[in-house]
């Protein structure tokens, strides 16, 4: 029997390739507000982060997640950012 293929992605702040259930997905949605897609499911630009605040501190201050979601990201969306990862835990 075939082994079943496992969904790989890279995070935006560590450059590092991961499992997809591992990392958080941030969602750039085409109204316009960036969030944090719990489900992966949510429509719009998406970039993976590790489940570490100095991921996303890191890939922040590089400007990466801007990139990648091809959008600029307020102080209070990082923030809020911040504030959800600390509660997913």
């Amino acid at each position: 029997m075939k082994p079943k293929k496992i969904p790989m992605r890279m995070c935006v702040g560590c450059r590092e390739m991961k499992e997809k259930r591992e990392l958080l997905r941030v969602v750039h949605t085409p109204e316009g507000a960036v969030l944090l897609d719990r489900t992966g499911k949510l429509n719009g630009r998406g970039a993976y982060v590790c489940k570490s605040a100095q991921c996303l501190q890191k890939a922040v201050k590089t400007r990466q997640l801007e990139r990648a979601l091809s959008c600029p990201i307020s102080q209070e969306v990082f923030e809020s950012l911040e504030k959800a990862m600390a509660q997913d835990g």
